[in-house]
C-alpha cells in the first residue's frame, strides 16, 4: 500500500492536470489510469498519474484514439512509477506511427496549399479531382492525399 504522501485525491489530480474530475473518471473507466481506494472508498491516485494523464492529453491532440493510447500505456509498469527508460521505450514504440502521421500531414499541407481558393483551374494537377472515380480502386476518400502508398491507376 502506498503512503498518504504518495497519493492524491481526485480533486488534487484535477487541479494538477487541468482536467475536470469527470474527465479523470472517464479515463479511469477506459482503463487508462487505475486509482487505489481509501478505506472510505475514495479514489487515490499515484503522483505518477499526473505524467500519465499529461501524456494522454498530448497524444490525444496528435490524433491517437483511446484504444491506441490504452495499448501504448500497457507498456508502462503498473505497480510502480514509470522511469525515464520506461517512457523512452514507450516513445520508441510510438515513433513509427507518429512518423506516418507527420508524413500524411505534410503531404496534406503541401498539396492542399494549391487547392485553397484556386477554383480548380487546373484539374489535371488537382490532388482531389477524380474523374469517373478512377481512384476508387485505391479505397474510399481522398486517397491521393492520405493513402499515397496504395496501388495506383492512372487517371
Amino acid at each position: 500500500m502506498l503512503r498518504a504522501s504518495d497519493v492524491l485525491p481526485i480533486g488534487d489530480l484535477a487541479r494538477r492536470t487541468g482536467l475536470s474530475v469527470s474527465a479523470i473518471r472517464f479515463y479511469e473507466s477506459k482503463g487508462l489510469i487505475s486509482p487505489q481506494r481509501s478505506p472510505g472508498g475514495q479514489r487515490r491516485f499515484r503522483r505518477a498519474d499526473i505524467r500519465r494523464l499529461s501524456f494522454i492529453l498530448i497524444v490525444q491532440q496528435l490524433g491517437f484514439s483511446i484504444r491506441e493510447i490504452k495499448l501504448a500505456l500497457k507498456g508502462l509498469p503498473d505497480g510502480r512509477t514509470p522511469t525515464q527508460s520506461d517512457w523512452t521505450a514507450l516513445g520508441r514504440r510510438m515513433r513509427a506511427e507518429l512518423d506516418a502521421r507527420i508524413g500524411t500531414m505534410t503531404r496534406l499541407r503541401d498539396q492542399l496549399d494549391g487547392c485553397i481558393g484556386c477554383g480548380c483551374l487546373s484539374l489535371k494537377r488537382c490532388a482531389l479531382y477524380n474523374p469517373q472515380d478512377r481512384l476508387g480502386v485505391r479505397g474510399a476518400g481522398p486517397v491521393s492525399l492520405v493513402k499515397p502508398d496504395a496501388p495506383t491507376e492512372p487517371c
